[in-house]
């Protein structure tokens, strides 16, 4: 059987520091991902993308800002929905194009995910996830007494609003998802961490104001649609031990178990590598057979074990 293969990239592969983030700068951008994947595919393997979509995300908060006066602002939930089709329309038609030029033709679609939280995660009575724009002090406090938001100053740049950033639990449409892959579709799902919503009494669903992290998503996505590996893509070819000091040392390979230590004595701080160990730990201690920490760029290689570092069960 061929192997299912998660793979999940930030949203700053698709609009890059310093760029304005136009559609030309996105496609541009998501090609250069595309061009990665070909081998992948021509090697027998099935995949699922996911993306975050920081960047993209923060750009509509300052469209509902700037617009506010004269059309209705959208709630969060509903503008992570609006980023899933953007970018998936992105990856779309220029994955489609790229595989077609090296002579594949595999179907690409993108589906639209709502993602499970509990209503009771202790993240929405403390939320510390920043979007979108800066603000004076002024500013945010109106937004505060106005609009009931939470905002925190951040970095000394200006104030932000904070968001929880809740657990995920259930990818709503995992058998969607799971029947496209196995029909030999390549399937984008849970774009930005997903849609967060919550399941009300009666069964139905809510969308609530919240983010995500787009790495524990893809944990929860790769598990739940049986993905064989979760690759987790970054800018370095490996994790390295005692980063940015003389002893630095890159690692080929890692048990859950030794993943987790490193992690107790700082080895992976929570602002860069941290969540995507955290991540890759969760997977394998649920079953999958290994996740992978590496770059896009040698993606084929790193499935098939010449790069990238590996987190195996144990």
């Amino acid at each position: 059987m061929p192997q299912t293969v998660v793979m999940a990239f930030g949203g700053n592969a698709i609009t890059r520091p310093g760029e304005k983030g136009t559609f030309a700068e996105q496609k541009a951008n998501v090609a250069v991902t595309c061009r990665q994947l070909g081998d992948l595919v021509r090697n027998g393997y099935r995949l699922v993308l996911t993306h975050g979509n920081g960047p993209q995300v923060g750009n509509l908060l300052i469209k509902n800002e700037l617009a506010k006066d004269i059309v209705p602002a959208m709630p969060l939930d509903v503008l992570v929905s609006n980023t899933q089709g953007s970018i998936g329309y992105a990856i779309q038609q220029v994955l489609g194009y790229e595989l077609a030029r090296q002579g594949l033709q595999v179907p690409v679609a993108a589906v639209i995910t709502q993602v499970v939280v509990a209503a009771d995660d202790p993240a929405f009575q403390n939320p510390t996830k920043p979007v979108g724009p800066f603000y004076s002090e002024e500013e945010a406090q109106k937004l505060m007494q106005e609009r009931g938001y939470r905002m925190a100053e951040d970095s000394n740049r200006g104030w932000r609003r904070v968001v929880p950033s809740p657990k995920p639990l259930e990818i709503i449409e995992k058998e969607a998802i799971k029947a496209l892959t196995m029909a030999g579709v390549i399937v984008v799902a849970a774009g930005g961490g997903g849609i967060p919503v919550v399941r009300r009494p009666d069964g139905s669903l809510a969308g609530v104001e919240a983010v995500i992290d787009k790495d524990r998503a893809a944990t929860i996505l790769a598990s739940q649609v049986g993905a064989d590996v979760l690759f987790l893509l970054t800018d370095v070819e490996r994790v390295c031990l005692d980063y940015g000091r003389p002893t630095q040392r890159e690692v080929e390979e890692l048990t859950a178990s030794e993943a987790r230590r490193y992690l107790a004595e700082g080895q992976f701080p929570p602002g860069s590598m941290g969540p995507k160990v955290e991540a890759a730990i969760a997977f394998v201690e649920a079953g999958g057979e290994k996740a992978i920490i590496g770059s896009l760029a040698r993606a084929a290689e790193a499935v098939a074990g010449r790069s990238g570092t590996r987190i195996v069960a144990g």
